[in-house]
């Protein structure tokens, strides 16, 4: 079948007008996504790759795919014999690999709904030194050729009750309207579905466990349109919208409106200003200023087709105000936050008592608490655990909680060797049956009314090594060392990132991937602005009172095991007994809570802060979870956080 789409692609790119000499398929949708539709995971169809990082070429003779460290494996097990896996931060960029690999004036085609601003201006600076070009395709030529392409989401828009999202769309708009002031700006063009949804306070479901729905925002001085499939607006929807001054537009629109915008033609039928003030102009609270002029994109986000349609003049290009707006949680999605993750950590607990009791009925493993051999059964066993059966029972227990409204991401539950897979995803045809001499780590999370959960557990039911309890144990150590960070105002997430890896670097290991990412309320798990990384873009967002980030170290071992600890922090102001600078400083509060398997810690590694640390964690947990389990329940719970001694 892939070569049977390659075939057909290098087909197309031949007599395509002028012929192609490479086609770029990105990962992403018109929105610049991380996660994607089902219909709109080209790359994956192209490729058989399946990870949610990645960028598919293709030239006349060669298919080459690039992604990170994360996917690396992964990678390596998906594509076929065709394809060539390129290693970001290994191999040369694939800007770089184009501009030196293809022929002097070669043509490079991409579609320019899928590909942003940043990415294809770099590409065509790159692409300068041998007179190359970046063609923009009419049509995307995989869609061409994607005969079983899924048919389009109209899934229904939904409001987000001001009960959860704890601010109005009126005070929303009234706060971007005065920053499109303060930097001379007429309008602002939102591409990012989590941006429009957290704007609008709208949710939906067009992206498996992402609570978005696709549409764009453009939002004037005086007026603000929502593009969507119309089919997905109810009544309540439309009325909600009318309410607060929103016009609702097809959601092709944006594409004419854009131009609109350029020339300063687009007008909404209907104008809320009298309701919605853009704050303080001269004399007059809705004069707009004459000196604003300019359009604001993110380059970051936007695609490159919308940027065609402006003056390029007049745009100004800068981060979104709203992704630091969204990142900075008001008291009340802080609240619901912490609530979620008190629901879920008692799910967490529950699938883990079920799970021990499981794993020695039916494997005959000493258990959770038990350091000891496993009781091996000859006689064949009538049932079994999978990877994925047991991920399925973690659903369940989550279910039951209130407000749930399905899975945050596909739950990573892996045994063994698959645990070194980063975000390894079982399938039902090929998943590993779970292992009491083995490793297990499940990473999961869940999307709630309130809030949006991501937690990360490593377990071992038999005898762990000594070498395992050693990295599990530096591992421990990285985590805890990052999350009792204390540091002044303006520090980012590129500086702290090192804290969580000097355990693992004492003993000449590491991991591949960040270390925190911001966490959406009832949004998307993966939220930025601001990371904690030692990738470049974590130095352009220092960390901020009443942001989210995890705090997930890990250490990966091929063909072996994979660690990970994961908890969402939230960052709020440090009380230190000296303020240098008067800069102020800034901590972390733990909002996640379920044990960390004593039998796995090497206490001999810990010093007394981390046992301290350690202990009153776990004396948080029997407190905050108990009155959502049973009796038995607490019973295990309290023997899973007992006091580690020194």
């Amino acid at each position: 079948m892939a070569e049977e789409t390659l075939a057909a692609l290098r087909s197309l790119m031949a007599s395509h007008s002028p012929p192609l000499d490479a086609l770029v398929v990105p990962s992403e949708d018109y929105h610049q996504s991380e996660y994607v539709s089902a219909r709109d995971k080209r790359r994956e169809f192209v490729s058989g790759f399946s990870g949610s990082a990645g960028l598919a070429l293709i030239t006349s003779n060669e298919a080459l795919l690039w992604t990170d460290g994360r996917y690396f494996l992964q990678a390596e097990q998906q594509l076929s014999s065709q394809w060539k896996l390129m290693r970001m931060g290994e191999d040369p960029t694939v800007d770089i690999w184009m501009a030196d690999n293809l022929s002097s004036e070669a043509a490079i085609g991409v579609d320019p709904w899928c590909i942003s601003v940043d990415t294809a201006n770099k590409w065509e600076q790159a692409f300068a030194k041998k007179q190359q070009k970046l063609i923009q395709t009419t049509t995307n030529l995989v869609d061409e050729v994607w005969t079983s392409r899924p048919p389009p989401e109209t899934n229904p828009v939904i409001v987000h009750p001001l009960e959860f999202a704890g601010r109005s769309v009126e005070d929303k708009l009234k706060d971007l309207r005065e920053k499109l002031n303060q930097e001379k700006a007429r309008a602002i063009i939102v591409t990012t579905l989590d941006e429009v949804a957290w704007l609008y306070n709208v949710r939906g479901s067009d992206v498996s466990y992402n609570p978005v729905v696709h549409a764009y925002a453009i939002v004037t001085s005086d007026s603000a349109f929502f593009y969507v499939d119309k089919k997905k607006m109810s009544s309540e929807a439309s009325t909600y919208m009318e309410k607060n001054g929103i016009e609702v537009r097809d959601y092709s629109a944006v594409n004419s409106d854009a131009a609109l915008l350029a020339t300063d033609q687009l007008a909404s039928t209907y104008s809320k200003t009298d309701s919605i003030s853009t704050g303080p102009v001269g004399d007059n609270p809705r004069q707009e200023d004459s000196t604003n002029n300019l359009v604001w994109i993110d380059p970051a986000t936007c695609c490159f087709a919308l940027y065609t349609k402006l003056n390029l003049d007049k745009v100004l290009q800068q981060s979104s105000p709203l992704a630091l707006a969204k990142a900075l949680k008001n008291p009340i999605e802080m609240e619901g936050l912490k609530n979620a993750h008190i629901r879920d950590g008692a799910a967490v607990v529950q699938y883990l008592v079920w799970l021990d009791k499981q794993m020695q009925e039916i494997y005959g493993a000493p258990g959770y608490f038990v350091d000891g051999e496993v009781n091996k059964k000859d006689q064949l066993r009538s049932t079994k655990l999978t990877e994925l059966s047991v991920s399925d029972k973690l659903e369940e227990f989550r279910a039951s909680k209130e407000h749930f409204r399905g899975l945050s991401f596909p739950t990573i539950s892996s045994v063994g060797p698959n645990g070194a897979i980063i975000h390894y995803s079982p399938e039902p045809e090929t998943c590993a049956e779970l292992d009491p001499n083995s490793m297990y780590l499940f990473d999961s999370g869940a999307q709630y009314l309130d809030g949006t959960t991501d937690i990360t557990r490593t377990v071992h039911f038999g005898k762990p090594s000594s070498h395992e309890k050693e990295s599990y144990t530096a591992v421990l150590k990285g985590h805890i060392g990052l999350g009792n960070a204390r540091f002044p105002n303006g520090t980012t997430g590129h500086v702290l990132d090192i804290l969580a890896r000097l355990p693992l670097w004492k003993d000449g290991l590491d991991y591949r991937h960040g270390t925190g990412h911001g966490i959406g309320s009832y949004l998307n798990v993966h939220e930025g602005p601001h990371q904690i990384s030692f990738r470049p873009a974590a130095r352009n967002v220092p960390l901020q009172p009443s942001m989210t980030v995890t705090d997930e170290p890990g250490y990966y071992e091929d063909g072996n095991f994979g660690i990970r600890l994961e908890n969402v922090l939230i960052v709020k102001e440090a009380d230190t007994r000296f303020n240098f600078g008067d800069r102020g400083y800034l901590s972390f509060e733990h909002i996640t809570w379920a044990p960390y398997q004593r039998k796995l810690i090497d206490v001999s590694l810990l010093v007394p802060e981390e046992i301290d640390w350690l202990n009153n964690y776990h004396s948080k947990c029997r407190e905050i979870l108990g009155s959502y389990l049973n009796s038995s329940e607490k019973e295990w719970l309290k023997k899973a956080t007992e006091p580690i001694g020194t």
